[in-house]
């Protein structure tokens, strides 16, 4: 819900102390739970509707039918231009202890996450979602004697359309996979642990642009607002 404000002339979330004689309000048409249906968008317009009841105004509803076909057609084009991708790095020899994975992703630049066993590569700008994960076995970081843990293999993960471009996430990822593997002693795998030959990442580098660029055509750009509230 937003209200625009008598004395600037901007949308903005309601404040107190401020004056406003238009509200307009919004439900997101669709995420990676599905798209908007015909019960939810009836919600929607129930409780717009006691909000308008309790300040004496008018509203506007739009067309249901309309609305939510809107929702299935956005549905259906993120379902196809979603992109998250995992990588796995293997240990060839002995095993890695948490410290030891902690260490070495801490020189490459990520830092502790929110929960046990994932690590974060920041964005360039604070509050935005990180560039990269780096996860491992919670039940390794959760252990009373981590040091005497044993992992075996780690996951870096990219969530192509929640980080901008420019961050160079993908370019990135390959670095920090070479470097990972050459200080740890492992080797990139894909998801199923299948070894992965250097040659199979530029095609994936490829793909990653021609995807930005059809993002970019339905101003869902990677990494802004609205992607990041579609690709939920």
């Amino acid at each position: 819900m937003e209200g625009l404000n008598e004395s600037n002339q901007q949308w903005e979330g309601p404040v107190a102390g401020q004056r406003y004689r238009q509200f307009q309000a919004g439900v997101q048409l669709a995420n990676r739970l599905g798209a908007l249906n015909e019960i939810e968008f009836s919600e929607f317009v129930m409780k717009t509707q006691s909000f308008v009841d309790a300040i004496g105004a008018a509203v506007d509803f739009p067309d249901m039918l309309h609305e939510v076909a809107r929702g299935r057609e956005l549905d259906q084009f993120a379902s196809e231009h979603d992109a998250q991708l995992s990588f796995m790095l293997r240990a060839r020899h002995a095993a890695w202890s948490p410290g030891y994975v902690q260490q070495n992703a801490a020189k490459v630049g990520f830092t502790a996450g929110a929960m046990p066993g994932r690590l974060v590569l920041p964005a360039a700008e604070a509050g935005l979602p990180p560039v990269l994960t780096l996860s491992y076995d919670t039940q390794a970081a959760l252990s009373d004697d981590p040091e005497q843990s044993a992992i075996r293999d780690i996951l870096l993960s990219l969530d192509v359309a929640q980080v901008n471009r420019l961050e160079q996430p993908f370019a990135r990822l390959r670095e920090v996979a070479a470097e990972l593997c050459k200080t740890m002693d492992g080797v990139l795998c894909d998801q199923n642990g299948t070894p992965l030959p250097a040659m199979t990442m530029d095609p994936i580098a490829a793909d990653l642009e021609t995807l930005y660029d059809k993002l970019d055509s339905r101003e869902l750009s990677a990494g802004s607002a609205l992607a990041r509230r579609l690709f939920s």
